[in-house]
């Protein structure tokens, strides 16, 4: 059987109230851009899943193809793709990523 990765990110990402895709993972992450969101979003007071990329190249090339979009880190929230870093961090700043987060806080 072959393996549907567009199949298994939907899954991922309906299962997940927040997820970043990321390199690395929250406690340790591979790029200056993904450690910038890592530290958005613990700032946030919320809970989050994160996937590292770079453990599973189908997955990191099949996210940019998901979301049609080029760059990693990606958020989602409620299976919405939010964006990457420059987005997150604008969002942030504007206090609307906040706003976005509200509905999945505990």
């Amino acid at each position: 059987m072959t393996r549907n990765v567009q199949e298994e990110l939907k899954e991922v990402i309906d299962a997940n109230a927040v997820i970043l895709f990321m390199k690395g993972n929250r406690e340790m992450p591979q790029c200056g851009f993904s450690a910038r969101v890592v530290e958005i979003m613990n700032s946030c007071d919320v809970d989050y899943a994160t996937v590292d990329i770079l453990r599973d190249p189908e997955v990191r090339q099949g996210i940019k193809v998901y979301s049609n979009w080029p760059t990693l880190p990606q958020l989602y929230i409620q299976g919405e793709f939010v964006g990457g870093c420059d987005i997150v961090t604008d969002l942030h700043l504007s206090g609307q990523l906040e706003t976005m987060l509200e509905p999945v806080k505990g």
